[in-house]
């Protein structure tokens, strides 16, 4: 899912050991110092060297298409509506955008190997349509499902169509679980926001292969949908372009709130 993805774009069972981190049962890692992830996350740190979760206890989970996690909403129908028009009113973007993100009443059914064996997901598709200056840019259909229990919200793939004057010029990005060697990753984690833990949420070798760091929590902020406290900030790269990093800010009920210069507008329920 890309909301103004990285473009090209959680539980290993056994993470590398640190210092002051610990596990939970699912393999994320334990909270780390809040003062050393976030001094890590912008930079004052040396570049952290901790592994990001790839592998996933897809066999032990029960997959819903409906719930999702109080910072990953999966309810058909819901609707959230971003864009950056502060940002371009106090001059600091030079083009408009604008992104909806809506949770239809579409499954998709995905077919993959779990443990060995070929096995079915029904999972939930959310659309995201994007357009900048007005003109349509790109519209991707994503596939989600809740692991029931955990309330981990897995990434099953996407579907992209990539628009230059009303035309599809591309399909940069897509994937789908179960197909060229791709798996699932995990979207948000459910339970408790693990500050420090890292995981990926695309693993589509050489197409799409964004991962999570969680860097900070208890955050209170303000956009043009509201005010909202309790929020936690997840920092985006890849490997497929180390240069490429984007910031989300999430918050709790409502979802994503901030994305890099994108904030929340309304939400539809």
């Amino acid at each position: 899912m890309k909301y103004r993805a990285i473009s090209v774009g959680a539980l290993v069972l056994v993470l590398l050991p640190l210092i002051g981190a610990g596990q939970d049962k699912r393999g994320f890692t334990q909270e780390l110092s809040p003062d050393s992830v976030r001094s890590t996350a912008t930079g004052n740190r040396k570049q952290d060297k901790r592994e990001f979760t790839k592998e996933f206890p897809l066999g032990e989970c029960e997959f819903k298409t409906v719930g999702g996690n109080r910072y990953f909403i999966l309810e058909p129908g819901r609707q959230l509506h971003l864009n950056n028009f502060r940002c371009v009113t106090e001059g600091r973007c030079n083009e408009t955008e604008e992104v909806v993100i809506t949770v239809l009443n579409e499954t998709r059914d995905i077919t993959l190997d779990i443990n060995g064996q070929l096995e079915t997901v029904t999972t939930r598709v959310v659309e995201e349509r994007e357009t900048v200056d007005g003109e349509l840019a790109e519209i991707s259909r994503n596939f989600f499902a809740e692991c029931s229990g955990t309330q981990d919200v897995y990434y099953f793939g996407e579907d992209v169509d990539i628009y230059e004057g009303g035309v599809i010029v591309s399909h940069e990005g897509a994937w789908l679980a179960g197909s060229n060697g791709a798996k699932p990753g995990v979207i948000m984690p459910g339970g408790a926001f693990l500050l420090g833990a890292r995981y990926f949420q695309e693993l589509a070798p050489g197409v799409a292969m964004d991962r999570s760091e969680h860097v900070d929590m208890d955050l209170s902020v303000g956009v043009p949908a509201g005010n909202f406290t309790e929020c936690v900030e997840v920092k985006e790269t890849t490997p497929l372009d180390k240069k490429a990093v984007s910031m989300k800010t999430y918050c709790p009920d409502t979802g994503l709130v901030i994305d890099e210069d994108l904030e929340l507008i309304s939400v539809v329920e």
